[in-house]
């Protein structure tokens, strides 16, 4: 039996490509799966039950920190506490820099950072008690300055890198891991909304930047995060590894 069979896994951007691959992953394992996502989202729990079976949708706007707060609060304390959160939900907005306004740049540091440090924060207190917790930040390969058009969402990964440096050092003494993994280019629907009819010219210099000429997929992400929140990988924390097939 895998050791995450009845731990209670909090997923967020559960609905999103790689969401739905981590939440099948963590189900597969035996966990109780809750996966966040956007209030506003169509038909969030039909789309859930084609991916895993008993999985709980829980509607949050990520954005607002305060109800983010109070709404984790009190799940964790309904479910008996989180044992694995990941940290999964990202807001990805395409164009120069020059472009964003104020408000488009706040928005993507709260959702993409803030929140992970609004979530890790109340998450933490019940694993600290169980001496026991995983917390999983995905973050980016795009850390590595090799895209353009992507600042904020760039700046926002590289706050949560922090974090993931940070909290492992400080709930350590828990014995709580906590660790990142940067995707390369996965094949997702943001691909295809944000390249358009450039999108067969990115394939292409995706694959040519790749060591491995295979388009990395979102179960590729999934794999590694269940293997850092089981007891395999109990001795690894505050790492960030690229999935990125070798860039």
């Amino acid at each position: 039996m895998s050791d995450l069979a009845g731990k209670n896994v909090l997923i967020t951007g559960a609905l999103g490509t790689i969401g739905q691959a981590l939440v099948a992953g963590y189900a597969a394992e035996g966990a109780n799966v809750i996966a966040l996502d956007r209030p506003d989202a169509p038909s969030p729990q039909e789309t859930l039950d084609a991916v895993a079976k008993g999985v709980r949708f829980v509607g949050c706007d990520l954005n607002d920190l305060t109800r983010l707060e109070k709404q984790a609060t009190a799940l964790a304390e309904e479910v008996g506490g989180i044992d694995v959160l990941v940290n999964n939900a990202a807001l990805v907005i395409f164009k120069q820099h020059t472009e964003f306004t104020i408000a488009e740049y706040e928005d993507q540091v709260r959702v993409n950072s803030s929140a992970v440090f609004v979530l890790s924060r109340v998450c933490s207190e019940a694993m600290k008690k169980k001496r026991y917790g995983k917390i999983v930040n995905i973050t980016s390969l795009t850390l590595t300055g090799r895209w353009d058009g992507y600042v904020p969402y760039i700046a926002s990964k590289g706050a949560m890198y922090g974090l993931i440096k940070g909290m492992a050092r400080e709930l350590g003494a828990s014995l709580i891991n906590v660790n990142g993994i940067s995707p390369g280019a996965v094949l997702s629907e943001a691909e295809f909304r944000d390249r358009g009819d450039q999108r067969e010219e990115y394939h292409q210099w995706i694959l040519e930047n790749q060591s491995l000429k295979r388009r990395i997929e979102a179960v590729d992400i999934a794999n590694l995060a269940v293997f850092l929140s089981t007891s395999k990988a109990d001795l690894i924390t505050g790492q960030n590894i690229q999935v990125d097939g070798g860039w």
